[in-house]
């Protein structure tokens, strides 16, 4: 089996995208993907909504982009959402107490809250399934940085949209060979991927500060941490 997938993507339940489940989905199947992880920043719903209205050909994956102490960790095949705040290695293990796989995205990137940043993360490597080699979103040379990674660490690679609008779904992903339905399904099937890359336009990204303003307005904030301050309070300079 051929398959087609991205494993990062956003809907309107995250607090910087206005894009509708409905029209997330209807798009990526359009545009022939197989399967789509919805990965809103901490929080399921999004996700949830997708799944049930994914028109036939298209297999949603129950997924979040959950902002830890150290840097955002991609989590799929959830049950519930895990929240923000905790340590990476914290939330990998409430992951893998789902389980869960884990994917480190836009490990390289400066301008977003991205692990790998901090030199003290790099062995996070053996503890996840997969490294965003391939980010739409990325600007510079965080993509090389990921596919050095992802080599030393003999981690898959795979290209995702991370898209906060419809235009970008599906811009980039992963084919690979195998069912992805499921966890062990995936993780088997990343021991063989074709990278699929492409770029999301300046003006495309120009989007997002407007719908950050938009969803304020409309109460839809980032989910606050459990315990303790957010990340980018809590780590030490670099």
């Amino acid at each position: 089996m051929r398959a087609f997938v991205d494993l990062h993507c956003h809907t309107n339940a995250s607090f910087d995208c206005l894009s509708a489940p409905k029209a997330v989905v209807r798009a990526a199947a359009e545009r022939g993907l197989t399967h789509l992880a919805i990965t809103d920043h901490d929080r399921i719903d999004g996700a949830l909504e997708a799944r049930e209205l994914a028109p036939a050909g298209l297999t949603v994956l129950i997924g979040e982009e959950v902002k830890t102490l150290d840097g955002d960790l991609i989590c799929v095949f959830l049950e519930r959402a895990i929240p923000p705040g905790m340590s990476a290695e914290e939330t990998i293990l409430a992951a893998r107490e789902q389980g869960a796989l884990v994917g480190i995205p836009h490990p390289f990137d400066r301008l977003r809250g991205s692990l790998l940043r901090d030199a003290r993360m790099a062995a996070l490597g053996r503890s996840v399934d997969w490294v965003e080699t391939h980010n739409a979103r990325v600007m510079g040379g965080g993509n090389d940085q990921a596919a050095v990674y992802a080599g030393e660490h003999v981690l898959p690679g795979v290209a995702v949209s991370d898209a906060h609008s419809i235009l970008e779904v599906g811009v980039a992903y992963t084919a690979l060979e195998g069912d992805p339905s499921t966890a062990a399904g995936l993780k088997a099937a990343l021991a063989g991927v074709q990278i699929v890359p492409g770029r999301a336009s300046l003006f495309v990204r120009a989007w997002t500060p407007v719908a950050k303003v938009v969803q304020r307005a409309r109460g839809n904030r980032r989910v606050q941490p459990v315990t303790g301050p957010a990340a980018s309070d809590r780590r030490e300079p670099l």
